[in-house]
């Protein structure tokens, strides 16, 4: 018995003690003490986003429409059918890929200027810092109006401005103009979106090494050599993320547009989301408007599927 006992495997000693009915609860996601501390998390994302993800879904394939005497009935891809034949909303699939491009492109641009500096030891720093995130903080409803007082063609700021410097005659209509809208609502939208772009990419360059630069200097690199060299390899992966994420919400945009123009002057700033919003609540076209979203969604979809690949292979390497 005692030889027995000896020949016996001990626990620790090269097989792993038993499993507690808790601690196989907990290796199989099973522990209900986390799930309960985890609804006042799900319980919004599921109530606000995927039970209207999943609606919108199922009523893109429907003839839904306003009324409440009107009957629904499903009609599978019809709706899709018909918007692959819609010139009117492929052109404001246009337009939307031109404004997310330009105010993307521009954000990034101007953002990592401005971060660039921030990064610098200037006096008052801290202020500069500060003041860049005044357009951020601000609801887009509120930024539409300052910008129509500005853009205003008779006692706008912008004109008053150029008539002094005697640029123009001071009575350009900026928002009505069919060449000038969608330029006007490009720099209404890079203001805004701008100090998030700067914030995101100054703290991106606060994680490159200063020893880095400083040996960089000494072997006799200048400015640019040391931003192509040290700087953006460290700041590239922040780029990608960020002008991928703004991208996406400039596609998306729609307060700011609606408010500033609402989509004129004959369609030039009509964004996707706006001929959508008109479809569903100006004309009732519920499902009709349902199978926009769909479409759009399906881009983005498409869009963070390429950007998700890219990220992995790079995780790879």
């Amino acid at each position: 018995m005692t030889a027995v006992a000896a020949e016996a495997p001990r626990p620790g000693a090269g097989t792993p003690p038993p499993r507690t009915a808790l601690a196989r609860r907990r290796m199989l996601g099973l522990d209900r003490d986390a799930w309960f501390l985890l609804l006042p998390a799900l319980i919004p994302v599921v109530v606000l986003s995927v039970v209207p993800l999943c609606y919108g879904i199922a009523l893109a394939f429907t003839d839904a429409q306003s009324g409440v005497t009107r009957s629904t009935s499903f009609t599978g891809l019809d709706n899709l059918a018909d918007l692959r034949l819609d010139s009117l909303f492929w052109e404001s699939f246009r337009i939307g890929l031109v404004w997310a491009v330009c105010v993307t492109a521009l954000q990034l641009a101007l953002g990592l200027g401005l971060a660039l500096l921030l990064n610098q030891n200037l006096r008052f720093r801290w202020l500069a810092r500060t003041l860049a995130l005044v357009p951020w903080a601000m609801p887009e409803i509120v930024v539409g109006i300052m910008w129509r007082l500005v853009y205003n063609p008779d006692a706008g700021v912008l004109n008053n401005t150029l008539r002094h410097l005697h640029l123009t005659s001071g009575h350009t209509d900026w928002l009505s103009s069919l060449s000038l809208a969608l330029p006007a609502v490009v720099v209404v939208g890079v203001w805004m979106g701008m100090p998030q772009t700067t914030v995101v990419l100054l703290a991106g360059l606060q994680n490159v090494p200063v020893e880095l630069h400083e040996a960089a200097g000494i072997d006799g690199a200048g400015l640019w050599r040391r931003f192509t060299t040290v700087t953006w390899p460290t700041l590239r992966p922040v780029v990608l993320s960020i002008t991928a994420l703004n991208f996406i919400w400039n596609f998306n945009a729609f307060g700011l547009v609606f408010v500033l123009t609402g989509g004129g002057p004959g369609g030039k700033t009509r964004l996707p989301m706006l001929f959508a919003y008109e479809e569903a609540f100006r004309y009732g076209q519920y499902g009709y408007a349902a199978a926009m979203g769909l479409a759009m969604t399906a881009v983005i979809a498409v869009l963070l599927a390429v950007f998700l690949r890219n990220r992995l292979k790079e995780a790879d390497q």
